[in-house]
């Protein structure tokens, strides 16, 4: 699958996002903020990557938190993961959230998201006034034990 992405700032010399193994499920982004940008304990902030997304019609693209950010520096991602539609065509900006007690500077080329190509299915609706029974049935939070 190709995934055609465009520069908005061509002379930016920001990473383009990449697989960092072999057999890694998301590719990391990063950031194309010239200025670091910090993100004050329990603030977000919207952090640019100079990427606009052609991302293919049945696929989304997944944004979500990296790891080892969220470990080392309590820092992530709010509405992980977030969701690039197919005809979304504006800048992939990246909602960063600093659940931690100390700033976070967020620095030009500083690896920020991971993100996932997914297929995506398109369902008709149908109003039922029954529905088949399971064994969870409507189990919900916890219900299950510990």
């Amino acid at each position: 699958m190709i995934l055609k992405i465009k520069k908005i700032d061509k002379n930016l010399n920001n990473p383009l996002p990449a697989y960092a193994t072999e057999h890694a499920s998301g590719m990391d982004v990063t950031s194309a903020s010239i200025e670091n940008i910090v993100v004050a304990p329990m603030t977000t902030e919207l952090i640019p990557t100079n990427l606009i997304l052609e991302v293919p019609v049945g696929y989304e693209a997944q944004i979500r938190p990296r790891s080892g950010l969220a470990l080392k520096h309590n820092v992530g991602i709010i509405n992980s993961p977030g969701t690039i539609d197919a005809d979304y065509r504006g800048e992939l900006k990246i909602l960063l959230s600093n659940f931690g007690k100390e700033d976070f500077a967020v620095k030009f080329g500083e690896r920020i998201a991971q993100m996932v190509i997914c297929k995506v299915e398109h369902v008709s609706i149908n109003v039922s006034e029954e529905l088949s029974n399971t064994v969870r049935d409507s189990g919900g939070f916890g219900h299950t034990g510990k």
